[in-house]
């Protein structure tokens, strides 16, 4: 299948924010891990005086290598290629096409001016000669965490939903910030897709390993790079024996566990149509109302 520019061996940019699009820190956490394994440097990063607000996402302190204490301030910044790997062991490298040209955007949703911030990043994009976009988020669901955690992938872009098979979401409420980055890029010609991943809604503690799983896996698919997991496979197995950990202490919350998993196989038997399986996301949004998904408290981005 012919892939559109950037989503297979051209030069993809892969963008998380914390806050409302990063249920679990799943969205970030693949992120960070891209950043690690290809050794990434900052080529450019926003003034956080111009979109943050430091009473709603403060500055912290933290302690460097050498003992010092410094602050670190909110913000956004694109990394690009020009460090060196976290290791030099080919198996703990990120292969395939276009591994060599992948940048990654990182930062914390700002409070202020998100149309100059979204094009502040865009032109930054632009200027690197970005060709794909794909947008990280996760969103709080009723997901059995016993079962594969699913992602819906979608793409305003017809030639995207095209060549990727992938749908247009039907979603309609509240957005975040990667919807208007999502929208900024495609106004410039640069296509997009959307990577949403379902956390467990009932699981309150993050990180989220299993959803930062599914996320890697969903970008291995859309465009032929091959990413090591490290510990994750690992540390996912100790999340889920954690949760059934405390399942077992709780009948409601292993009732309701067990419903969530009947409708998850039910959604997933062979027999089940694709407009079941559509049905029932809808039911899903329905039941959401205006909290799609998103940080702890339930607020967050909807797919799109």
């Amino acid at each position: 299948m012919n892939q559109p520019a950037g989503f297979e061996g051209g030069r993809l940019l892969v963008v998380a924010f914390e806050g409302w699009n990063d249920a679990g820190e799943a969205a970030t956490g693949a992120a960070k891990l891209l950043v690690e394994r290809l050794g990434l440097v900052e080529i450019a990063a926003v003034d956080p005086e111009l979109y943050f607000d430091y009473q709603f996402t403060r500055p912290t302190i933290v302690l460097g290598d050498d003992g010092t204490r410094r602050l670190e301030w909110p913000g956004a910044a694109i990394m690009g290629p020009g460090g060196l790997p976290a290791s030099d062991d080919d198996d703990d490298q990120v292969t395939g096409p276009g591994a060599e040209a992948l940048h990654v955007l990182l930062g914390a949703e700002p409070a202020r001016s998100w149309k100059g911030f979204a094009a502040e990043l865009i032109d930054t994009a632009l200027a690197a000669d970005i060709e794909g976009i794909v947008l990280l988020g996760a969103m709080l669901a009723d997901a059995p965490h016993t079962r594969p955690l699913s992602v819906f992938a979608s793409s305003e872009n017809p030639e995207v939903r095209t060549a990727l098979n992938v749908e247009r979401s039907t979603y309609e409420g509240p957005v975040g910030i990667l919807s208007v980055i999502a929208d900024q890029a495609e106004r410039v010609g640069i296509p997009t897709v959307s990577l949403w991943a379902s956390v467990p809604h009932y699981v309150h503690n993050a990180p989220s390993p299993k959803a930062v799983l599914a996320l890697l896996g969903k970008v291995e698919e859309l465009t032929g790079l091959s990413i090591p997991r490290g510990s994750l496979e690992v540390d996912a197995k100790a999340w889920e024996a954690g949760v059934d950990a405390l399942a077992a202490e709780d009948d409601e919350m292993a009732g309701y566990i067990t419903q969530l998993e009947q409708a998850r196989d039910a959604v997933d038997a062979p027999e089940a149509s694709g407009e079941a399986i559509a049905q029932e996301f809808e039911r899903y949004l329905r039941r959401r109302g205006e909290e799609p998904g998103g940080r702890a408290d339930g607020r967050g981005d909807g797919p799109r």
